[in-house]
C-alpha cells in the first residue's frame, strides 16, 4: 500500500507516523513545500521574544531523523501542484521548478492555513510581517535584531497577536494592539476579555478597539499605520495577525467538495468527496459537536488527533469515526492565563440557542495558603436542563486545569450537575475544598432552579433608572472606593434592621463584590416578601471590570507630586502587608486600618491579588490626602507603596498658585459654546492645563456626528429626538428665530475667517485641553459613551473637583 501525504506540520506528520507503526510494509512518501516539518508551530512568538532562547527546540524532529526513524520518504521542498483523483496520482513541483508525477492507493491532504494579507495600499513596506512558519519567524528575528526597534503595532488581537504583543514588550519594543472587534481575543465574552484588556493596559500595552487599518505608508525609517477614524500610529514594525483561512486551493483544482465555511468537507471518517482520499488539520471544516453546523477550527490538538484516526482510516479502511472539536483553548498574555472551552455566550446568542450563564470569583487555591491568585469562571448552560454548553476561565494559577475538567465533560453530554460531582485532588497549595468548578456549578444549579435569579452587567449597564434599585450591600468602606452609578448602600449586615427603608414597587438589583453577600440578601429579601429581586452575576468585580474605560497609560509607577528621590538617604519607616489571597472587602479594610495607624510621612507596602484596589489606588490617594509613591504588577500581584499624608487645610487658590482652568459647560448654545472655546484655546496656548467639564445640555457639544447604534430605555430614547444631536445643531441664545440666526451666525464667522465651533473644539483637543463628560447627566439624559467624541473622558463630580482645586480660574457657562 502506498501512501502521500501532503503536508508535514502536525496533523500530516503525526498521521505518517501512526501509518507505520500500523503497516511496516506500507511505503509512505511525506510531501512538505517548505524546509521544515514537524516543528513547534505554538513555540514561535516565543522564540523571536527571547522566552526560547535556541531555534533548535522550535523543530521536533528534522526530515532527516524522522525519515531514519520512521523509513517515510520525506521530501522537503517539494510542493504538490495537482490532483487526479481519477488516475489516483499527484503532481510534484521541485524546488527548482521541475516537475514529477507520483502515485498513490491512499492520499491524505494536511495543508494548513494561510495567513490573511488583505489587500491594503502600503502593506508590502519592509517591516510589515505575518507570522505563520519557521521562514516568517526568521525574518522577523532577523529585523529586530539587525536594527532598532522601539515600538511595535499588532493588528488583530487573536491568541498569535496577544502572545507576539507580549513577546515583542519582552524583546524591548512599546507595543500598540489595533482590533477591528471591541475586544481581544473572540472566542470569549467581552466580560472575560475585559479581565485581558486591564491587564495588557496595566503592561503598558497601547489598546486600539475598533478600529480598522485603512493603510500604511513607510516614512523614513517609520511605518505610519493609519486607521479608518483618521487616527494614525507611527512605528517601527508592524505584525499583522488579522487571521488565517485554510489552504484549500489545491483540494479546489483537484474538484474536490468545499465546505459551506470554506473548509475541505470531510465525512466521519475524514475522508474527502473523492474516494480514498481523506483530509485534516486546518483546511477541514467539521460538524461542532453541539451545535451540528461545520466550522473552521485552527488548534493543534484536534490535528494531532486527527491525524491518528485518518491514518487507521487509511491502513485498515474506515474503522474509526472522528467525534469533533468543541474548541478547547489556552493563551498566556504576560502573567495572565485565558483558556476557553464550548460555545461562549455570545456564539449562542447567534445561533439563537437558549442559555444561562453564570459568573464566579474564586481563588485558585485555598485563600490562607500563600501565593492564592484570583481565577474567574464563566459557564454557559442549557436553562432548563443544565447541559453543559461552554466554560471561560481567566486568572494567573489554575486555569488550565479547569477549562481541561469541563472541556471533558461537555464532550461527554455533561451538565452543570457534574461539576459538582467531580472528585478533585485537594490540598491547599493546589485547590480548595471547595474547588473553583464545584462553586460555578452550585452556582449555576442556584440559577436553574430559581434559587437565585441574575441580573447580568448588561442588564445593570441598560436597566431603566426609573423602575429599579441599585442595592449595594457590600461595607460603606468598598462602597467608597466605587459603586455602580445611582446605587444605594445598605451593607449587608444591616439589611433585615433597614428593609423598610426599600421599595416593594420597583425591581431591586443587588450586587456585592463577587457575588455571594449579593446572594445573601437576596435570600434576606426574598424571606420578606419581596418578588422582584436579583442577584449581579459576579457581583461588582464583572461589573467594574467590564465597564472599564480603556486608558491608554505607558508607566505603571505613578506618583503624587512626591517621589523617592525626595528622600535620598532618609529611611522611610514602612510597614508591610500581605493581603493575598484575600477577597472584598479584605483588602480595602486593610489598608484603610494600616492607614489609620501610622504617623504622616510613614509608608504602607500592600500586596495584594485583588486588582479592584490597585486600579483605584491614584484616586483614593487623590481624595483622602496621602500620596501614591508606586503602584506596580507582577504575575498577578499587585504591590502599592503609599506615604502617609497630612489633613489640608481648605484655602483658596490664587494668581501665585498653579495655572490651571476649568470650565463647566452647562449650556448648549451655540455663542456660549463658541466663548468656552475661544477661553480654553487661549488658556492652553500659553501653557496652562485647561479642563472642561461637560454637564447637562453641555454634552451636546461633545458629541459625534456619525454615532453608533447604541441601545437605549424609552426615557434616553426621548431625550435623543428633543436633543441636538450634534455641535452642528447647536442654537444661539437669543435671535436663533428657528435656525435663521444660527445659520446667519456660522456664515458671518466664515466670511470673516473665524473658525467654526467645531475647528475650535478639535483645536482644544490638539492643544491637550481635557474634556470630562458627566456621568450623572450622561445616566439621566440617556447619553451612551459611544456617542460622545473619543477624545472625551467619563468622569463625575469628584473628578471636576480635583481639578477645581488645583484651578486659580473656574468659569460656569
Amino acid at each position: 500500500m502506498k501512501h502521500i501525504i501532503i503536508g508535514g506540520v502536525a496533523g500530516g506528520a503525526t498521521a505518517a507516523a501512526r501509518i507505520r507503526r500500523a503497516d511496516e510494509e506500507a511505503e509512505i512518501v511525506l510531501l512538505e513545500k517548505g524546509k521544515y516539518i514537524s516543528y513547534a508551530n505554538c513555540g514561535l512568538p516565543y522564540y523571536i521574544g527571547g522566552a526560547i532562547a535556541e531555534r533548535e527546540k522550535l523543530f521536533l524532529q528534522t526530515p532527516a531523523s524522522f525519515g531514519g526513524r520512521f523509513n517515510i520518504d520525506v521530501r522537503i521542498e517539494n510542493e504538490a501542484v495537482g490532483i487526479d483523483t481519477a488516475a489516483k496520482s499527484v503532481e510534484v513541483r521541485r524546488a527548482d521548478g521541475s516537475t514529477y508525477t507520483e502515485s498513490y492507493d491512499k492520499l491524505l491532504l494536511s495543508p494548513g492555513a494561510s495567513p490573511v494579507r488583505p489587500p491594503l495600499k502600503g502593506i508590502d513596506s519592509e517591516g510589515i510581517f505575518t507570522l505563520r512558519n519557521v521562514d516568517d519567524t526568521d525574518r522577523i528575528k532577523n529585523y529586530i535584531t539587525t536594527r532598532t526597534v522601539a515600538s511595535a503595532v499588532v493588528v488583530g488581537a487573536g491568541f498569535i497577536g496577544l502572545e507576539m504583543a507580549e513577546n515583542l514588550h519582552r524583546a524591548g519594543a512599546g507595543v500598540s494592539i489595533v482590533e477591528m472587534g471591541n475586544q481581544v481575543m473572540a472566542p470569549v465574552d467581552f466580560s472575560i476579555a475585559s479581565h485581558v484588556h486591564q491587564h495588557l493596559l496595566q503592561k503598558g500595552v497601547h489598546l486600539y478597539l475598533e478600529q480598522s487599518v485603512e493603510r500604511f505608508e513607510k516614512r523614513d525609517d517609520k511605518i505610519e499605520v493609519f486607521f479608518t477614524s483618521g487616527k494614525s500610529i507611527a512605528t517601527d514594525l508592524v505584525i499583522l495577525s488579522i487571521g488565517i483561512r485554510p489552504e484549500t486551493a489545491l483540494a479546489k483544482a483537484a474538484g474536490l467538495r468545499i465546505g459551506e465555511t470554506g473548509g475541505i468537507w470531510v465525512d466521519d471518517y475524514l475522508q474527502t468527496s473523492a474516494a480514498d482520499v481523506y483530509a485534516v488539520g486546518d483546511a477541514i471544516e467539521f460538524p461542532h459537536p453541539l451545535t451540528g453546523k461545520p466550522w473552521l477550527n485552527y488548534l493543534a490538538n484536534p490535528a494531532n488527533r486527527q491525524g491518528r484516526i485518518v491514518a487507521d482510516n487509511m491502513v485498515f479502511g474506515n474503522t474509526t469515526r472522528y467525534e469533533g472539536a468543541i474548541g478547547t483553548s489556552i493563551a498566556k498574555v504576560f502573567d495572565m492565563t485565558v483558556a476557553s472551552t464550548g460555545l461562549a455566550a455570545k456564539r449562542l446568542k447567534q445561533f439563537g440557542i437558549p442559555y444561562a450563564s453564570s459568573t464566579t470569583h474564586s481563588a485558585s487555591h485555598a485563600g490562607y495558603y500563600p501565593d492564592a491568585l484570583p481565577l474567574t469562571l464563566k459557564l454557559t448552560f442549557d436553562p432548563a436542563s443544565g447541559k453543559l454548553y461552554g466554560g471561560q476561565c481567566v486568572g494567573y494559577d489554575g486555569a488550565d486545569k479547569r477549562i481541561d475538567q469541563i472541556a471533558l465533560l461537555i464532550k461527554q453530554g455533561g451538565t452543570v450537575y457534574d461539576l459538582i460531582k467531580v472528585e478533585h485532588a485537594y490540598a491547599p497549595p493546589f485547590s480548595s475544598a471547595k474547588d473553583p468548578i464545584a462553586i460555578a456549578g452550585y452556582v449555576a444549579g442556584n440559577i436553574i432552579s430559581g434559587a437565585m435569579p441574575v441580573a447580568t452587567w448588561r442588564q445593570m449597564a441598560e436597566a431603566d433608572r426609573c423602575d429599579t434599585l441599585f442595592l449595594d450591600v457590600r461595607t460603606r468602606e468598598e462602597h467608597a472606593f466605587g459603586a455602580i452609578p445611582g446605587s444605594v448602600n445598605i451593607p449587608l449586615d444591616e439589611l433585615r434592621g433597614r428593609i423598610g427603608e426599600l421599595p416593594r414597587d420597583k425591581e431591586i438589583y443587588i450586587y456585592c463584590a463577587v457575588g455571594l453577600r449579593g446572594y445573601l440578601a437576596l435570600k434576606i429579601l426574598t424571606g420578606h416578601g419581596f418578588t422582584r429581586v436579583k442577584n449581579l452575576s459576579g457581583g461588582y468585580k464583572t461589573y467594574a471590570t467590564a465597564t472599564a474605560p480603556i486608558e491608554n497609560k505607558t508607566a505603571t509607577i505613578r506618583t503624587n507630586g512626591k517621589t523617592d528621590t525626595q528622600h535620598t538617604g532618609e529611611r522611610i519607616k514602612t510597614l508591610k502587608i500581605d493581603a493575598c489571597g484575600l477577597q472584598c472587602p479584605g483588602p480595602v479594610m486593610k489598608i484603610k486600618q494600616a492607614i489609620d495607624s501610622i504617623g504622616e510621612g510613614e509608608r504602607i507596602e500592600m500586596v495584594a491579588t485583588d486588582a479592584g484596589f490597585s486600579r483605584d489606588a491614584q484616586a483614593w490617594c487623590n481624595t483622602t490626602g496621602n500620596i501614591l509613591i508606586s503602584n506596580s504588577e507582577e504575575k498577578g500581584k499587585y504591590t502599592v507603596v503609599i506615604e502617609k499624608g497630612s489633613p489640608q487645610a481648605c484655602r483658596t487658590a490664587t494668581s501665585c498658585d498653579g495655572k490651571a482652568k476649568t470650565l463647566i459647560m452647562f449650556s448648549d448654545d451655540l455663542d456660549k459654546a463658541l466663548a468656552t472655546f475661544v477661553l480654553a484655546n487661549g488658556a492652553a496656548a500659553t501653557g496652562q492645563k485647561v479642563s472642561i467639564f461637560f454637564t447637562f445640555w453641555g454634552l451636546n457639544v461633545i458629541k459625534k456626528v456619525a454615532k453608533p447604534k447604541v441601545k437605549k430605555d424609552i426615557f434616553g430614547r426621548m431625550f435623543g429626538m428633543m436633543l441636538p444631536s450634534s455641535s452642528l445643531k447647536l442654537h444661539l441664545s437669543k435671535m436663533s428665530m428657528l435656525g435663521i440666526g444660527d445659520r446667519m451666525m456660522r456664515h458671518i464667522m466664515k466670511r470673516k475667517g473665524i473658525d467654526s465651533l467645531e475647528s475650535l473644539r478639535q483645536q482644544a483637543i490638539d492643544s491637550g485641553v481635557e474634556f470630562i463628560a458627566c456621568q450623572m447627566s450622561m445616566d439621566v439624559m440617556g447619553v451612551k459613551r459611544e456617542e460622545l467624541l473619543d477624545e472625551a473622558t467619563v468622569g463625575g463630580v469628584a473628578t471636576y473637583m480635583e481639578r477645581a482645586e488645583g484651578a486659580n480660574v473656574n468659569l460656569f457657562v
